[in-house]
């Protein structure tokens, strides 16, 4: 899948840096920035506020991004 909103994605590289950092402090040391990205800004069919985006990647809890990552496994098994 193409990262949506690309323009925003650079903005936002760092903080979803950041967030992947914080997972690999719990133990899930194989999710990177683009992970992060793609599962919060795959929630949205159009482009949300910047204070929308920077709230959903600083809330981003371990469970949802895995939920997340289970979905797209049984959509398209190869995606992942």
């Amino acid at each position: 899948m193409e990262l949506p909103f690309g323009d925003l994605y650079e903005e936002l590289r760092d903080l979803c840096r950041s967030k992947a950092e914080e997972f690999s402090l719990l133990g899930y040391e194989n999710i990177g920035p683009q992970d992060i990205w793609k599962c919060v800004a795959g929630q949205y069919k159009q482009i949300p506020a910047m204070h929308q985006l920077v709230n959903d990647i600083l809330s981003l809890k371990i469970t949802k991004y895995m939920n997340y990552v289970m979905i797209a496994m049984y959509k398209n098994p190869d995606s992942i």
